[in-house]
């Protein structure tokens, strides 16, 4: 079953289910596509807020983020503003969707909660929870809970519910969804962040600069569109810096640093925060993982049965992935084999980093062949020019379970004239994408158009 182009340039080349999708659209509205975010502690972060008093002790307010149409990174940026203070005081467990309704948790270091009224943006809301003596960081986030609905469904009601019970059955036969990086990683309305990754890792830091300023893409809205390829022509960043959107808020902080300094790539990828510099690398690593898990499943090599060479990661009582490691060989197969039966443990992928080699066996074979096609290994990612970009790298489990799958009965679609809807329910893991699982369901032609 083919993929849509989009995707493919994403290196998510397959589908691990083979039932026909239901089509549909998501997004037609951004509460359709709602995200709840849950802590390891079981704290999850809701839409309806709770005003009782702040409870607890210690140095960081933790405090519900609520927000719709935010890109997270700029929301934060916009709630630091407001409190006067630096942005890295405000800390995340992880990036939502920006064209969404999204709860998730974030702690600020150093303000009373009476502060937080000062807070008063359109689309946002911000409700003190507890004190907590660790700031908020990905290691203590557990996954996100999602509620989705899909529109304008042109099949019936028995060959909708026919589609969806098919493909669940099939995933769970798999043992879980790919764990591909999902199109967010990349960006969505611009999928360029792997494409400037490439450029850093190359040491291009020309080229990575033009392309973040400047590469075009037909998804953007119209005045983005002539702005960079304005730019593109011209390569005047001064008078870039009166004609780039407003919005475009962290181009231009390029453009006025480049304004003054023309050849220094360097000094204006720094002036974005760390958070998006270390994520262009970040989203090449992702690259190359969808790479290596689209090739295994061509060549059909089982995701949940371990192969000599493979890496498996223990898992811990929550069911997510540690920091343990080891590698099958002939001798521990069966061990393996048992612990991956008894969900103690998982396959993994290597994300590629200067501290991070191929797997052995026949997946590293996939994955050195792809290394050398893109012309990279991994000591190209310890990056001296910019060594707080540098990644170490790390394993990715390449299936993640769907907890809790749920779909409501197919209804009419009120947004749609003789079209239907219907909504699905589940959990994923942290890192893990809900837009891979409703790829799996819905079977796009065209992501573009489909609202992913």
């Amino acid at each position: 079953m083919n993929v849509p182009e989009i995707e493919s340039d994403l290196g998510i080349e397959v589908y691990a289910s083979r039932s026909v999708g239901i089509g549909g659209r998501i997004r037609f509205l951004p509460e359709d596509f709602k995200v709840e975010e849950i802590l390891i502690d079981g704290s999850k972060a809701s839409f309806q807020s709770d005003v009782s008093k702040v409870s607890g002790w210690g140095r960081h307010l933790l405090c519900v983020l609520v927000k719709k149409n935010w890109d997270t990174l700029i929301a934060t940026k916009k709630v630091a503003d407001l409190l006067g203070i630096n942005s890295d005081r405000v800390h995340i467990a992880g990036i939502k969707d920006k064209k969404a309704l999204t709860a998730q948790h974030i702690s600020i270091s150093g303000v009373p909660p009476e502060k937080i009224s000062v807070i008063k943006i359109k689309n946002m809301m911000v409700n003190p929870v507890r004190f907590v003596d660790e700031k908020l960081s990905p290691h203590l986030l557990f996954g996100n809970r999602f509620q989705i609905l899909i529109r304008a469904l042109e099949h019936d009601k028995p060959k909708v519910e026919e589609r969806i019970e098919k493909t669940r059955a099939e995933l769970e036969n798999v043992g879980g969804m790919p764990n591909f990086f999902g199109h967010q990683r990349f960006g969505t309305t611009r999928p360029i962040t792997h494409l400037i990754g490439y450029y850093i890792l190359r040491r291009d830091f020309g080229k990575a600069v033009f392309t973040y300023l400047s590469k075009v893409s037909g998804l953007e809205r119209p005045d983005s569109r002539e702005a960079r390829q304005h730019l593109s022509e011209t390569g005047d960043f001064e008078s870039a810096v009166n004609y780039f959107p407003e919005r475009l808020i962290y181009e231009r902080l390029m453009l006025k640093h480049l304004a003054k300094y023309p050849r220094d790539f360097l000094g204006a990828f720094r002036r974005l925060p760390l958070r998006l510099r270390r994520l262009f690398v970040q989203a090449y690593q992702s690259f190359l993982f969808n790479r290596f898990l689209s090739e295994r499943i061509k060549q059909g090599i089982p995701l949940s049965e371990p192969q000599v060479g493979d890496f498996a990661i223990d898992l811990d009582e929550l069911g997510l992935p540690t920091g343990r490691y080891f590698m099958a060989t002939v001798e521990n197969l069966s061990t393996i084999s048992k612990k991956l039966d008894e969900r103690k443990a998982r396959i993994a992928v290597p994300l590629i980093g200067f501290k991070q080699n191929v797997s052995q066996g026949i997946q590293g074979g996939i994955e050195q062949e792809i290394l050398e096609k893109e012309n990279m290994s991994p000591c190209d990612f310890r990056i001296s020019e910019m060594p707080e970009v540098s990644s170490p790298g790390g394993l990715r489990s390449i299936l993640t379970p769907i907890l809790d799958l749920r779909s409501k009965e197919a209804c009419e679609d009120s947004l749609s004239p003789n079209r239907l809807m219907v909504e699905l329910g589940f959990t994923l893991h942290k890192s893990s994408y809900a837009t891979i699982l409703l790829r799996e369901f819905m079977k796009p032609t065209s992501i573009v158009e489909a609202g992913f």
